[in-house]
């Protein structure tokens, strides 16, 4: 049977799996070397010149990184992956790969806030402009789109709020213009719950700190690239020209659909420096051989405490994807497996005080900055992940004192909706 044919949950094992014939090991080796062994001149000489594939230096590329970054690269059907140090990493590796100064990303306003914070701020710096569409209408990213765009960039799920873009229109945006369209997937569970490449997207980032990993034991992130751009139309002087850095190398003419991820390697790791550690490639592994087992049961969970949730008389309101109540309803019913994720919010009644008061009761969901772990998390996003925005950015972002980001985790759902019955029970009315 042809490897390529194999479904999600037999590659998320088998992807980028090679055998050892020498020793018979199951597993991948962890490789924590920082350089290799060349086995001549002229054969350095070749690697450094991108002529021959190959291993140069940990901070480019690493044996058990490849193995994680070939997996990830069949689930998704893509042409390539690049493991980077975390999803920030992927991010800013993936707009400096497209733009330069002068240049322009047009974004969509449901944004995490770290990512919000690296468009406004650290991107203007470096001469940037990332602008906001005022929804996530695909006629609003058209109205900002110039002749210096290069790139739409949005979350297949937004973060907090769980709004999903209707990425199938977005995509018929960018094919109009001419420019990539950068999904943010890490809602979209590596793949398993949403792979945007089917909908038109040209490049996804992923932070696989979250259901790639699934258990909080590792940093990382990932550029996926679907091969499905022309990046010889004249606006990638820097994929479809010489490049300064390899004496003139023209990466599209030598690589063809999979330029941008070789861009991203040879530019972006090598000058940036954010690599994974061999360690949380081979952690990031382990994690896949599960994933689509995990996110099921998470997803199955979180209708339950969403549920209840939605019947509590201290809770305001629920926004849970999978409610038909939900604004993304029906763009998640036809770009998410199950037509759900494993996040969902809630705004309680009463004041911040009131809110603070009930995460601090809770015993077993873990108050932390984080989803995707196995360890249910409860968020306030006011005071931690978007605390960084003024008053307009909260409310354009839909974030009020009271809202609370929940991540389902592994735990049995009678025993969360017990941690969260107790709480709720010290909050005074």
């Amino acid at each position: 049977m042809d490897p390529k044919n194999y479904r999600f949950e037999t590659l998320q094992i088998h992807a980028g799996l090679h055998p050892d014939t020498e020793t018979g090991a199951r597993g991948v080796a962890i490789c924590p070397t920082a350089a290799y062994r060349f086995r001549s001149c002229d054969h350095a000489a070749r690697l450094f010149e991108l002529s021959e594939a190959g291993n140069i230096y940990t901070r480019l590329q690493n044996p058990t990184t490849t193995a994680y970054e070939e997996r990830i690269a069949a689930l998704y059907g893509a042409v390539g992956a690049l493991a980077v140090s975390s999803g920030m990493s992927a991010i800013l590796v993936t707009v400096l790969s497209l733009a330069a100064e002068g240049d322009n990303i047009v974004a969509s306003p449901f944004l995490y806030g770290g990512t919000y914070n690296q468009f406004r701020i650290t991107l203007r710096k470096l001469g940037i402009d990332c602008r906001i569409a005022r929804s996530e209408r695909p006629e609003e990213f058209e109205a900002l789109i110039d002749g210096r765009t290069r790139a739409l960039y949005v979350e297949s799920m937004g973060n907090p709020t769980c709004a999903v873009p209707d990425l199938e229109a977005l995509g018929d945006v960018a094919r109009r213009r001419d420019v990539p369209l950068v999904v943010d997937n890490t809602f979209g569970a590596g793949g398993y719950l949403c792979n945007p490449f089917e909908w038109g997207a040209n490049i996804v980032v992923d932070s696989a700190t979250k259901w790639i990993n699934g258990h909080g034991t590792a940093m990382g992130g990932v550029i996926v690239d679907g091969g499905n751009y022309n990046w010889g139309n004249g606006k990638f002087p820097q994929i479809d020209g010489p490049s300064e850095g390899y004496h003139g190398l023209n990466l599209y003419e030598a690589f063809g659909t999979a330029a941008f991820i070789v861009k991203c390697r040879v530019d972006g790791l090598r000058d940036l420096g954010c690599c994974p550690s061999p360690f949380d490639s081979y952690l990031m592994l382990i994690g896949l051989e599960t994933l689509s087992l995990r996110v099921r049961q998470e997803v199955e969970s979180t209708r339950r405490l969403a549920e209840y949730c939605l019947r509590h008389p201290k809770v305001r309101s629920v926004s849970f994807v999978g409610f038909d109540t939900h604004p993304s309803y029906e763009n998640a019913r036809k770009y998410y497996r199950y037509g759900s994720s494993a996040v969902f919010t809630i705004e309680l009644k009463g004041t911040l005080e009131s809110t603070v008061r009930f995460v601090e009761a809770l015993q077993l969901a873990a108050h932390m900055t984080m989803i995707g772990d196995s360890i249910t998390v409860v968020t306030h996003p006011a005071s931690t992940t978007h605390k960084q925005l003024n008053e307009a950015d909260l409310a354009a972002a839909g974030i009020t004192p009271t809202l609370l980001r929940i991540s389902v985790g592994l735990e049995n759902a009678e025993d969360l909706i017990a941690d969260f019955e107790q709480a709720f029970a010290q909050v005074e009315e």
